[in-house]
């Protein structure tokens, strides 16, 4: 996952309303009950059955490194589905989202003007129209570019186009991103 599908997706896990469980064996145990049996969470993971097994009955509780990451993602992945639902509806319907970046932002103008594309950190409420684009583009199987143009589209229609009120037809780049961050 992206820079972008990944700061939308974490901006939906904070509205968890339970912390997500910690160890590997209640990790196992909510898997097997989501995926209904060990044979699913073993296919979804890259392990043997047997090994599914043992962590679910707490033979084995420390997993090595890639497998902790593989595991709390499923669990991450599958955590509070309506919450995060819920948060996702009120989000495209009243509230948007807002977006934190670091990225070279501009468009072209004449060399030594204020707008010349330049590294910027912004941090702008998006509103839900353009937060209702976002999580439906995720959701339709969009590519990062694709993302990261929708991005742009709304950062620019909101910092440099200021709502339609100043610059209009100005096509703004988004390039070098550092980090986007989403809020909802």
């Amino acid at each position: 996952m992206g820079i972008v599908g990944g700061g939308l997706e974490w901006a939906a896990q904070q509205a968890f309303t339970r912390p997500v469980p910690k160890s590997a064996g209640t990790q196992m145990r909510y898997l097997v009950k989501q995926l209904k049996g060990t044979h699913a969470v073993a296919d979804a993971l890259g392990v043997s059955q047997r090994t599914a097994e043992r962590y679910v009955t707490d033979q084995i509780r420390r997993p090595r490194a890639e497998l902790a990451k593989r595991i709390e993602a499923a669990v991450r992945e599958r955590w509070q589905p309506r919450i995060r639902a819920q948060a996702r509806k009120q989000a495209v319907t009243s509230t948007g989202l807002v977006v934190d970046t670091r990225a070279r932002f501009g468009f072209t103008a004449a060399p030594g003007t204020s707008d010349d594309a330049r590294i910027r950190h912004l941090t702008l409420a998006l509103p839900p129209q353009y937060a209702a684009r976002l999580f439906d583009a995720k959701d339709a199987g969009a590519s990062e570019q694709q993302l990261r143009d929708l991005a742009a589209e709304a950062l620019g229609e909101m910092y440099f186009r200021d709502g339609g009120r100043r610059a209009h037809g100005l096509a703004v780049e988004f390039t070098d991103v550092e980090h986007v961050e989403f809020g909802l």
